[in-house]
């Protein structure tokens, strides 16, 4: 049993070499390169101070914020950041809640950003190596990168079950690869195992204040993927994670950086990519084949949670219905979502085409990194202390406040390669938090108007109790925005119809602020007059309705009520905005856009998972 379980264990540690780690474990590709191109021929006091900068960086934000704490910050298991916003919002009111609300946002817009930037570096990164191989290669890495991202996207639709089950092992030889080749380095030139002392840190920050705050900027190049630790929990649960950098990803990592600084004292000549160079001349071709191999696996878990990111928000109401295609079976986590996958497809081309190296798209790739890890840290304010008395709670909110510090300084590092384009990711993050801002607001604001006209429920069906219309064979099933009141459609029906059936179900479906509800858990059911009834089903915001499933799971529960399928229709309000023209344009411009997300939105239909030929819409039109 102990053997089985054991076995369990390193299957689990093995799969999150390549669902978590990706992202930071590709990250040698450039940091070092990045970090110390700009100082010239770096001498051995930049190459230990930035070394030891690094290192020491790695312990504070990756392995003690996030791998120790943050991981602590679990919604029912799952992490990321709107799982984290949601965690913030209980209890919370007014402006307060708004406020947290519009942090969480901030951080998932800035991650779409992440998600444009790093299948392009990543690619690009690795296929430059061959340049290392033959400068008269050097042409070909574009083409060659833009073949690599397409077939990457193309895959897409196909799913990621057959292949993520060689993620894991290419990642465990990946940094396998990087320790080796790293501590062979190390054992040419062990004075850079003097980076460890702190002291080098710290003279070069004394030495140096400006170059060093420069060099936070590409620094933190080492820590990107330290968001997917968390918002890959629910996958692997927090054990695993701790375990795997602890155990392979950290010593891989830090092995593979000062190998990269042993080799430049050697050599400051190996700036051009102290990376390959680690290897000697016969394992170049191979290394540029395992570190493809490598980006593509880190650009596909970007990809796979862009997905997940997107279904949470259609879930929690910050973004329209969308199509969403599960591609596996047996894994809900496995989905497709087209038109996410086609715009980042777009993207990714057009950053890898214009900026045309790993080392312009750097200065962008901070920006939004940084930017999401400061939102999850004051979204942690609200969050880790919260339970705590006393002592405890004051350790929290001192440690959290160093964390806060530390995000502030690497995000203004951040901020001053706005101009060599680190506006990139903020244009994209403010377009993206304008849309779901807009979308919340305007689905209030039609909540709202609905919520002002309406009925009771209870009331309105005993009048037709008591004065009832022609009544027909049949249930029909009314999905109702608003728990207790009379849905349009209802009205609609009865207006031009003039007939009601036998039996109605009034559904209306909520969003959780957890990511799962079990299903033992989903139903909410009372009876509203003699024919009629009033069930509320609630989901997680990572689960995807299914009226059909839950209207069976009803008749299941309530022997009175007939809801064989062919004798169930489903009626349903499809709510047409229209925009006020006396509104001047700069009141205006969020309502007609707000229109235009509505419009596009996917069919109600299709995103309950409602069979076509059983539903009947009843349409309306709304003024904003």
């Amino acid at each position: 049993m102990s053997m089985q379980k054991e076995n369990s264990q390193t299957t689990l540690l093995i799969g999150a070499l390549g669902v978590v780690y990706g992202d930071i474990g590709t990250s040698p590709l450039y940091t070092v390169k990045v970090a110390l191109s700009g100082l010239g021929r770096p001498d051995v006091e930049h190459i230990l101070g930035t070394l030891s900068l690094l290192f020491w960086m790695l312990i504070l934000v990756v392995t003690l914020k996030y791998v120790i704490c943050i991981l602590r910050a679990d919604n029912r298991g799952e992490g990321g950041t709107l799982a984290l916003m949601e965690l913030a919002l209980r209890g919370r009111t007014g402006k307060t809640r708004w406020r947290l609300a519009l942090l969480g946002l901030i951080g998932a817009s800035l991650f779409y950003g992440d998600s444009m930037i790093t299948p392009a570096i990543s690619v690009l990164s690795a296929v430059e190596g061959i340049g290392v191989v033959s400068h008269r290669l050097d042409a070909w890495v574009v083409p060659i990168s833009v073949v690599v991202l397409l077939a990457l996207f193309m895959f897409q639709s196909r799913g990621t079950g057959a292949v993520g089950k060689l993620f894991g092992p290419v990642m465990l030889c990946w940094f396998l690869v990087l320790g080796g080749l790293g501590a062979w380095r190390i054992i040419g030139q062990p004075q850079i195992l003097e980076a460890f002392n702190p002291l080098w840190a710290l003279r070069f920050i004394d030495d140096a204040p400006w170059e060093t705050f420069l060099a936070l900027g590409a620094l933190v190049l080492a820590l990107t993927g330290a968001e997917a630790l968390y918002a890959d929990m629910g996958h692997f649960g927090g054990p695993i994670i701790r375990r795997a950098w602890f155990c392979l990803v950290l010593p891989g990592l830090v092995l593979c950086y000062f190998g990269q600084g042993a080799l430049l004292l050697g050599d400051p000549e190996a700036i051009r990519n102290p990376f390959f160079l680690l290897a000697p001349t016969w394992g170049l071709i191979p290394l540029v084949a395992l570190a493809t191999l490598a980006t593509v696996i880190a650009s596909q878990s970007v990809i796979s949670g862009a997905f997940s990111v997107t279904r949470q928000a259609v879930q929690l109401g910050y973004w329209p219905r969308m199509v969403i295609q599960h591609t596996s079976a047996r894994e809900e986590g496995q989905i497709y979502l087209p038109r996410v996958n086609w715009l980042l497809l777009l993207a990714v081309l057009i950053l890898t085409l214009s900026f045309g190296s790993s080392e312009s798209l750097a200065h962008a790739y901070g920006f939004a990194v940084t930017g999401t890890m400061l939102m999850t840290s004051l979204l942690a304010f609200a969050v880790l202390p919260r339970g705590s008395h006393g002592v405890c709670r004051v350790a929290w909110l001192v440690l959290i406040s160093v964390f806060l510090a530390t995000d502030v300084l690497l995000f203004s590092s951040n901020t001053l390669k706005l101009h060599e384009g680190g506006w990139l990711p903020l244009v994209v993050g403010l377009c993206l938090l304008t849309l779901m801002v807009t979308w919340k607001q305007g689905r209030q604001r039609v909540h709202d108007t609905l919520a002002g006209d309406h009925q009771p429920l209870a009331s309105f069906m005993e009048s037709l109790e008591a004065y009832p219309p022609t009544r027909v064979p049949g249930t029909a099933v009314f999905m109702s925005m608003i728990v207790g009141t009379v849905p349009p459609a209802l009205l609609h029906n009865l207006k031009h119809n003039k007939v009601l059936h036998e039996q109605a179900l009034f559904l209306t479906i909520e969003v959780a602020d957890v990511p799962y509800v079990p299903f033992g858990e989903r139903l909410k059911i009372e009876r509203v007059s003699r024919s009629a009834w009033q069930a509320v089903a609630r989901w997680g915001f990572k689960q995807e309705p299914n009226v059909p499933q839950v209207v069976e799971q009803i008749g299941q529960e309530i022997q009175d009520l007939n809801l064989e399928p062919m004798q169930t229709s489903y009626f349903l309000s499809r709510q047409t905005v229209i925009v006020v023209r006396r509104l001047p344009w700069h009141q205006s411009w969020r309502r007609h856009l707000f229109a235009f997300m509505a419009r596009n939105a996917s069919r109600s239909t299709r995103f309950y998972k409602i069979p076509p030929n059983r539903v009947v819409e009843m349409g309306m039109q709304m003024e904003l």
